[in-house]
């Protein structure tokens, strides 16, 4: 089948769960399984009432009242080479993401920075600075290294939430959300969504707080940042993590106008999230990204069957069977009871 059409309205939903399937953000994110077939294995993850969750966009830590909150990003060489400063204000801007996904607030970020030298560190630095004044996360140590043989960057965080979105408390019967901020453009040739450089700095944490109010307001309790891995990649690691199937339309996830569904398929927006929402709660979430001016819709419904199928006008495909085959190898076993 050829996974590298050109996709519209006509498309199939075999041709679209084929391209999902064949991606490369898709692939990046079936590494984890591996890892998971040894870090999945300890004690400590195992044993219900002490587990931390291994599947989620931070790690998520009891501490008194509410959870410490740990993510960390690292960057592929060619993109930190070609995108020094981009490289940098993502380094910021995905864990802050990371830390909102999991309805928390980001307290401090720290970074690990190879370069040869101190000319070719700047740019990354600058980028980095750029997003800690945006987002008012201080950049408070890292690491360092000047005379490496290229520039390589990885980034990690700290937060804080007072109640959990997670990964691992989609249910069926819930609606799948998909909350999108379309103000924006391609960071060309790359696969990056940007609507956060050069947006007003108040409107973008202001909007990033919807997520912690939600998780709050106990309006939901499942979500995840739409990352690398695109809008169905991402969604399919959040029904592996809850152990859950669903029925999805990909042609109501929110897409910019003139922009083709299969690139858009492949996209990371720096503000996207999916979110699993109880039926009586639906309209008032949906409300809350509208009146931001966030474009957010229901794509679909999650169910028992552990099956994620791509369903329009009563045709159906499988996308991915989680009881044949695990894609991040996160399922429920690991999870936190909660």
């Amino acid at each position: 089948m050829n996974t590298d059409l050109v996709m519209d309205q006509q498309s199939s939903l075999a041709d679209i769960a084929a391209f999902v399937r064949a991606s490369r953000g898709v692939a990046h994110k079936r590494d984890i399984d591996a890892v998971m077939r040894t870090l999945g294995n300890q004690p400590q993850l195992a044993q219900a009432g002490d587990a931390i969750a291994v599947g989620d966009d931070s790690a998520a830590i009891p501490d008194g009242d509410g959870y410490l909150l740990f993510a960390i990003e690292g960057f592929i060489n060619e993109f930190v080479e070609k995108e020094p400063w981009f490289a940098g204000y993502c380094g910021v801007m995905v864990n802050v993401s990371d830390i909102y996904a999991m309805g928390g607030r980001p307290l401090a970020v720290v970074d690990a920075l190879w370069s040869r030298d101190g000319d070719a560190a700047q740019p990354i630095l600058d980028g980095m600075a750029a997003a800690s004044r945006i987002y008012k996360v201080p950049i408070v140590g890292g690491h360092s290294n000047r005379r490496n043989d290229r520039e390589q960057l990885s980034v990690a965080i700290l937060g804080r939430a007072k109640k959990l979105l997670t990964s691992f408390d989609a249910r069926p019967g819930e609606h799948l959300v998909a909350a999108i901020d379309l103000r924006g453009r391609f960071h060309d040739p790359y696969a990056y969504w940007d609507a956060s450089t050069g947006s007003p700095a108040e409107r973008l944490r202001a909007d990033l707080e919807i997520l912690p109010a939600l998780a709050e307001d106990e309006l939901c309790k499942a979500g995840k940042d739409i990352s690398m891995a695109g809008v169905l990649g991402t969604l399919l690691m959040l029904l592996e993590c809850s152990g859950v199937g669903a029925s999805i339309d990909p042609y109501l996830i929110p897409r910019p106008a003139g922009i083709l569904l299969q690139r858009w398929l492949s996209a990371f927006p720096s503000f996207g999230f999916l979110l699993s929402v109880p039926e009586e709660n639906l309209a008032e979430v949906l409300c809350r990204f509208s009146e931001r001016g966030i474009a957010c819709a229901s794509i679909g419904i999650a169910d028992a069957s552990r099956i994620a199928k791509l369903s329009r006008g009563g045709v159906s495909e499988t996308l991915w069977d989680f009881n044949a085959e695990p894609l991040i190898g996160c399922g429920p076993l690991v999870r936190t009871d909660k």
